[in-house]
């Protein structure tokens, strides 16, 4: 495997990747099945989720029997093996006079935020790619959904993505033949469509990244790649090596059979297959540097392991490294020609800072007790979803953007936390009693959490804080955050539609008012905007392919360039717009221009 550990072995590069996640493992491996010499950079650990995922481990083989703690947040199974909202002696914090407490995810560890993610696949639809043209609100992006249709098919089908066409609006359906068979509601959900759909509220099968059958490699992959026999000769055999998921674990776990995706075990194998991708991990950019003609010629990065100050140089540089960490390398890349940070001729920056809007709720459905016990774990998360159903009364509700239910509840695998429910279904109750009502009420509770758009304000940015740096001597961020009526407003609606589905169950929900039941901005962990593509150089950072208007050489992909944040996960975009930019960067080195 190419993960350096000698750091004097590096040559010069044609590119460096900086970020090793969905946007910079998709460059890094279409780069180098093309021949392209590729240093890819990472700031966390190396991570190997083939040796290291404890897949079919119970609870009570776990410290604390698996229950989260301030350094594993979601539990000590969970696949963020190294940072977190929290990471130490990398400090962040708020602007004086900020609304809200920002939470900003680090994960360093390489394959990034792909090892933790939901893996909820959803394309972005015709109007998410112009809503200021439909509603005068926020950015249009400087492509359609018919520029980026074609890499969504060709993702799906390289990554393994399972789900039904449903041919709902604004909620793409796939090519005939990209998806994967969808796998079978459980009780709850079918529940759940029961009794959504006489109060209109559609469920219907999710998309996920996970394997439901086997890959047939050699196909898909003379398909992938009809002009690259190298690429097919790897992709093929790296995904007909996959298996399908065996409907037993977590995803958030990670997968060691590859069933489901990961940066480390879809995209970085082929591409270190090839020999033409060098990794180092372990390793913070400080900066991007540039020559006196403003081009860039390489990184300036901290060796974490030894802390000496290090240079690597390439041809290109791609900054994938998270949409608030993209901003901060750029705004501390400074020098003569680029005084306010490097590529911010715009002074954006930074600027239009969004996350989705976040709101749960959580009910005891009497019909769901005592449910005979059977194996409902299934695909590591849920199997239906509810998109927006609202577009045509959306003038009406008093906010401009919609969102989508993601929903979950059933007799999955229990964890410490699960039985919480017998502290009020059976307080004092203990011995055989306590036994029989365990059995009676685990299983009998479903949960609803929205997931909607936020509308980008000038309140809500990331800066450099002036006055502090973290422990590689690299200054920090601060961030500042104010939600606008639209989001306060989604949640109460957000809130009221959890409310009814759960009492139309037959349980009792009391919905909380919108401010209130706001997850906190960062939580979602879909942060997106701080240096968005666009039209002109004026107004943006990027144009459509992610390359800087200010500097040719230098390129962005991650979630940092999207001029909105939908109501859709933002992976599976991110992903298809690095396979685009992946062709349009060999394009321009081919022809000499960069």
């Amino acid at each position: 495997m190419a993960i350096l550990t000698d750091r004097k072995s590096l040559r010069e590069y044609d590119v460096i990747v900086v970020g090793s996640g969905a946007g910079g493992g998709m460059m890094g491996m279409h780069l180098a099945l093309n021949g392209v010499k590729v240093l890819m950079i990472e700031a966390g650990r190396n991570y190997d989720p083939v040796k290291e995922t404890p897949m079919f481990n119970t609870p009570d083989k776990a410290p604390l029997r698996g229950t989260g703690t301030a350094d594993r947040f979601f539990g000590h199974y969970d696949a963020t093996v190294g940072g977190g909202w929290q990471v130490p002696g990398e400090p962040y914090r708020d602007k004086e006079g900020t609304q809200e407490e920002f939470w900003w995810w680090r994960p360093r560890m390489l394959g990034g935020r792909t090892n933790h993610w939901g893996r909820i696949s959803l394309r972005f639809g015709h109007y998410d790619f112009k809503p200021k043209s439909r509603d005068g609100l926020g950015f249009d992006w400087p492509i359609s959904y018919e520029d980026l249709a074609p890499y969504y098919d060709k993702t799906e089908m390289l990554v393994g993505v399972h789900g039904t066409n449903e041919g709902m609006e604004n909620t793409p359906d796939s090519s005939p033949g990209v998806l994967q068979p969808a796998p079978k509601p459980r009780a709850s959900e079918l529940l759940i469509k029961k009794y959504g759909k006489p109060l209109g509220i559609p469920v219907i099968p999710i998309h996920r990244a996970v394997l439901t059958e086997p890959m047939k490699g050699d196909v898909l992959a003379a398909k992938l790649f009809p002009n690259n026999p190298l690429a097919q000769r790897i992709v093929g055999a790296d995904m007909s090596n996959r298996a399908a998921c065996f409907w037993a674990t977590a995803c958030g776990r990670g997968c060691s059979i590859r069933a489901n995706f990961q940066s480390t075990t879809v995209l970085l194998p082929p591409a270190l297959a090839t020999g033409n991708l060098d990794i180092i991990t372990d390793a913070m950019v400080r900066e991007v540097m540039v020559d006196s003609s403003g081009k860039v010629t390489g990184v300036h990065y901290v060796d974490k392991l030894t802390r000496v100050d290090s240079i690597a140089k390439a041809r290109v540089v791609v900054l994938s490294a998270s949409t608030c960490e993209t901003a901060r390398i750029l705004l501390n890349s400074k020098s003569a020609l680029f005084p306010n940070g490097l590529a911010n001729g715009s002074g954006q920056v930074g600027k239009n800072l969004t996350d989705s809007v976040g709101s749960s709720m959580s009910g005891h459905i009497p019909k769901m007790e005592n449910v005979p016990p059977h194996n409902e774990d299934g695909a590591g998360g849920e199997h239906v979803y509810t998109p927006w159903w609202n577009y045509k009364s959306q003038e009406k509700l008093g906010f401009a953007r919609g969102y989508h239910i993601e929903m979950g509840g059933g007799r999955y695998m229990p964890g410490m936390g699960s039985l919480g429910l017998l502290d009020t279904t059976s307080p004092g109750v203990y011995g055989k009693k306590l036994k029989e009502d365990a059995r009676r009420y685990f299983g009998a509770t479903i949960g609803f959490a929205g997931r909607g758009e936020m509308i980008p304000n000038e309140n809500c940015y990331c800066e450099i804080d002036p006055e502090r740096v973290d422990q590689w001597g690299i200054p920090t961020l601060r961030f500042h955050w104010k939600w606008s009526d639209h989001e306060i407003n989604q949640a109460t609606h957000m809130q009221n539609t959890f409310a009814e589905l759960i009492t139309t169950m037959g349980g009792k929900a009391t919905p909380v008012p919108g401010r209130e039941a706001l997850n906190k901005p960062g939580e979602i962990i879909h942060e997106a905007g701080t240096a968005m593509m666009g039209s002109d150089a004026k107004s943006s950072v990027v144009n459509s392919f992610g390359q800087t208007w200010d500097v040719k050489n230098l390129f962005l992909m991650d979630a940092s360039i999207l001029p909105s944040n939908p109501d859709k996960n933002l992976t599976l975009t991110v992903l298809a717009l690095a396979w685009r930019s992946s062709d349009y960067l060999l394009g321009e080195l081919k022809q000499g221009t960069i």
